[in-house]
């Protein structure tokens, strides 16, 4: 017995110190929780950036001109884009602020006008009186408030829950100088990473004992994979998406058509729940025609999802990444609960590469 306590009390000590080792990674981690997220950012680009200059590469363009050639043309394109298009956004934009709460107020007076007959029947209502139901033939008296009494109308509201909700999901873009950090973060990191992959993965497979490293090569070149084909699908899906969309609204003669479709581009790098945030101010904004012009409005971003769902993603990604639209909600909203608006725009990306790595750890094989 006495010969084992020193054994015993080495493993306590090992045990303990993975321990507090553990506690202090994620302690740390959660202190920069949001420049791990912007560096995961960085390299999802660097992977969209590296698979362009590979084509390159073949032309006999050296990686460290194919890289910094193909960030700086696409930052060129967005700025001669937003050049071009910036007056009609802007001029757009204030219509969209100003004509937007006059569509949730005349949403609100479609449903009060079209469930008013449905809440309760009134008969004999007197203000500040109830009445009980006497006979069979008498009608259910129901206490309505008074008009003045409402406090705040349902545009007052919605806009508050808006306002809010700008304020818990966007806590990271608060500053401005935070953005342009990030965004400089993730521009370099997209270069560098390009430029050569292999001393940053071979730096990672170094870390890994010997006897695994065949394993984790295997599993960064899965998620190296995987991720490419679908951040690439995702960034082409976004233009056609806010192409389609624009055209769309502009034929529906919908305000601000043009920003509202940027705005279903940009958000469709959200899956799931992007095309529906992008839907609700555009419906909005039909209400401020008509509710049949809503209703128009409603069915074509129904239908446009539809065809990407069914055509356009299938064809971008024949194989794509296998994961369960109930899990893909569930972390979307664990990662933008925890994490904010970075979480929910890497939510999908991350919980694949979780998949991944745990799919190559069992030994099971992935697409």
């Amino acid at each position: 017995m006495n010969e084992a306590r020193p054994g015993q009390q080495q493993s306590a000590f090992k045990v303990a110190v993975l321990v507090v080792g553990l506690a202090v990674l994620l302690l740390l981690l959660w202190h920069t929780r949001h420049l791990v997220l912007t560096v995961f950012l960085g390299v999802l680009f660097a992977l969209a950036v590296g698979s362009g200059v590979d084509r390159l590469q073949r032309y006999r363009v050296p990686r460290g001109l194919a890289a910094p050639l193909i960030v700086l043309a696409f930052l060129g394109v967005l700025g001669a884009f937003g050049t071009w298009i910036g007056p009609t956004v802007r001029t757009q934009s204030r219509e969209l602020k100003v004509k937007l709460p006059e569509a949730i107020g005349k949403l609100e007076a479609w449903i009060q006008s079209r469930g008013g007959g449905v809440i309760a029947t009134i008969t004999g209502l007197e203000d500040g009186t109830t009445k009980s139901p006497s006979a069979p033939g008498d009608s259910i008296t129901v206490v309505v408030p008074n008009e003045g009494e409402q406090s705040q109308s349902l545009r007052d509201r919605l806009l508050a829950q808006l306002g809010g909700a700008t304020r818990f999901f966007l806590p990271v873009l608060s500053s401005t100088l935070a953005v342009g950090a990030g965004l400089v973060l993730i521009i370099f990191l997209a270069i560098y990473l390009a430029i050569d992959p292999g001393l940053y993965r071979r730096g990672l497979i170094r870390v890994v004992p010997k006897q695994s490293r065949a394993r984790a090569d295997k599993m960064l070149t899965s998620i190296a994979g995987t991720l490419r084909k679908w951040l690439v699908t995702q960034l082409i899906a976004m233009v056609v998406i806010g192409v389609i969309t624009t055209l769309v609204l502009l034929a529906l003669n919908v305000r601000a058509a043009i920003p509202l479709g940027i705005l279903a581009g940009l958000l469709e790098f959200v899956p799931t729940l992007g095309p529906i945030l992008s839907a609700l101010p555009a419906i909005a904004m039909g209400f401020v025609d008509s509710p049949e012009k809503a209703l128009a409005v409603t069915i074509a971003y129904v239908g446009i999802q539809f065809i990407e769902n069914h055509l356009l993603i299938p064809i971008l990604m024949k194989e794509g990444i296998d994961i369960p639209p109930a899990l893909t909600i569930v972390a979307q909203a664990l990662m933008a609960i925890v994490f904010g608006f970075l979480g929910l725009l890497v939510a999908v990306p991350l919980l694949a590469t979780v998949m991944i790595a745990l799919r190559t750890a069992s030994g099971e094989e992935t697409g």
